[in-house]
């Protein structure tokens, strides 16, 4: 695999089109410089020792290290091969609410938000567990598959906002059989769910979910975010608010944490419900019940680390330069004494 570290470097290749249009200008604003001076035989007698092709090689040689420069400071990578390493730790699923009513502002600066830097949190504390991301609103999608990759994961988990489910809703139910269906239950490693969302559930039965997983020894973990006098659901558009949702009466409608609904599921799968705070996201306590489950050495395939290859990119366009430097502008003494003795010779 080949990757550049910086990307945004290679943008300078672009300078080389216009080093050539300049260089282009400047050579036909000489010849005709020269032309003014009278007949160009003439011209030519009078400088013999002037290469008119010198500067064009000395160009080529000038523009090819200037390429080799932009390319080595973008730092080339290439992961030398796919390994094989053991790890041992446990498969985990988020389940994250992304309906509307995650928009909410009684979490700081949202309940969304807040959930996402828990997550990004945690990921940064994992060793060894592979994740994966499930969003749910009124259907279910996986975000990303498990996987030990925790750069992706943030990646992922950074893109996730509350417009990439058409349908609202709030489908824990499906979310949680999403999850089921991911798992990869041939490996034996311990399994468990973190499902966060404010816990109006209205598409589905999620505590009979939760019990068919917990049958597969899958704990379903819950955590809710939120507040029990609610908040109203903000509206969006183009990046700035301009009101809050209404029921069909015009009042606005206020949305609240179901905390029952959230601890019915947690208990139905065999695993533990914590209400996030500001202070508090509550994922170091599901973590804790998490630790507490199977976990098996299994062999898994990565690449290996990318190896810098920006010295072979700087190395070329030094040895050029080197070349372009010692590249005369005249004509080489050897050829011109040879051509002055053959017009005496005639």
């Amino acid at each position: 695999m080949l990757r550049f570290a910086h990307t945004e470097f290679l943008w300078g290749l672009l300078l080389i089109p216009a080093f050539i249009l300049l260089f282009i200008i400047v050579s036909r604003w000489k010849v005709k410089a020269m032309k003014s001076f009278g007949d160009r035989n003439v011209v030519n007698q009078m400088i013999p020792d002037v290469s008119f092709s010198r500067p064009w090689l000395k160009f080529i040689l000038f523009s090819i290290a200037f390429g080799m420069l932009v390319i080595g400071a973008a730092d080339p990578q290439i992961g030398s091969r796919m390994e094989e390493e053991k790890r041992k730790g446990a498969d985990l699923m988020i389940l994250l609410d992304v309906s509307n009513s995650m928009l909410s502002q009684d979490l700081a600066p949202n309940r969304l938000e807040n959930a996402k830097q828990a997550i990004a949190q945690l990921i940064d504390n994992l060793h060894g567990d592979r994740i994966g991301l499930i969003v749910f609103a009124g259907e279910a999608y996986v975000q990303l598959p498990v996987t030990t990759d925790y750069s992706a994961a943030k990646l992922f988990l950074n893109t996730i906002n509350t417009n990439m489910v058409p349908t609202q809703g709030t489908a824990i139910g499906s979310a949680i059989d999403l999850g089921m269906k991911s798992f990869d239950f041939k490996n034996g490693t311990g399994k468990a769910m973190i499902i966060i969302t404010d816990g109006e559930n209205h598409e589905d039965d999620a505590v009979a979910a939760a019990k068919a997983a917990a049958e597969k020894d899958v704990t379903v973990h819950v955590i809710g975010v939120g507040s029990a006098a609610g908040a109203p659901i903000p509206i969006y558009e183009n990046g700035k608010q301009i009101g809050f949702h209404l029921d069909s009466a015009g009042k606005t409608v206020v949305s609240k944490l179901d905390e029952t609904m959230g601890k019915e599921i947690a208990a139905a799968g065999n695993g533990a419900y914590v209400r996030a705070t500001n202070a508090n996201s509550g994922l170091g306590i599901v973590m804790d019940q998490i630790d507490k489950i199977q976990r098996k050495t299994v062999d898994t395939k990565s690449f290996k680390d990318f190896e810098d290859r920006f010295q072979f990119f700087l190395a070329i366009a030094f040895i050029l330069l080197v070349i372009e430097f010692f590249i005369s502008n005249r004509k080489s003494q050897r050829l011109s004494n040879l051509k002055l003795f053959e017009v005496k010779k005639i």
